[in-house]
């Protein structure tokens, strides 16, 4: 009789990848970077477990976008007091917080759940080309 396999935490095997944003779309390279964060890539994918991998975001002021979305496109935040709607352009936030740009696109393609919150913690942004993760010897990944 075939049994099942299903996959184990200890069976799980994290790689550090780096991808460089600049002049790529934001919408298709938050779609790759959601999809290595799930682990969707991996043979031993489960839906119900976290085992994707580390991605490290480098050059997050760089990305493009397409048609008009840089002045067009608007980020809305509340602070919870009445009037406090607050909204700021896709121009204005690359050059006021880049990294949030990237955060968010990928943020929005994960599960809306703990096992969501899980995954986008192995996301790290940086706007310029520099990171603090050398030591985890990070595999450049084309997108």
């Amino acid at each position: 009789m075939e049994k099942t396999y299903s996959t184990k935490p200890t069976d799980i095997e994290r790689k550090w990848y780096v991808v460089d944003a600049t002049d790529q779309t934001l919408g298709r390279l938050a779609t790759r970077i959601a999809l290595i964060l799930k682990g969707k890539h991996k043979p031993v994918y489960a839906p119900h477990m976290d085992v994707g991998d580390f991605v490290i975001v480098v050059n997050a002021e760089k990305v493009h976008v397409t048609g008009r979305k840089m002045e067009q496109k608007r980020y809305y935040r509340h602070s919870g007091y009445p009037g406090g709607l607050r909204e700021i352009s896709l121009r204005d936030q690359i050059e006021k917080h880049p990294t949030r740009v990237v955060e968010r696109a990928v943020r929005g393609m994960l599960p809306k759940n703990a096992l969501g919150r899980q995954m986008y913690r192995k996301l790290k942004v940086y706007a310029g080309p520099d990171h603090p993760h050398a030591a985890q010897q990070p595999e450049a990944l084309e997108v």
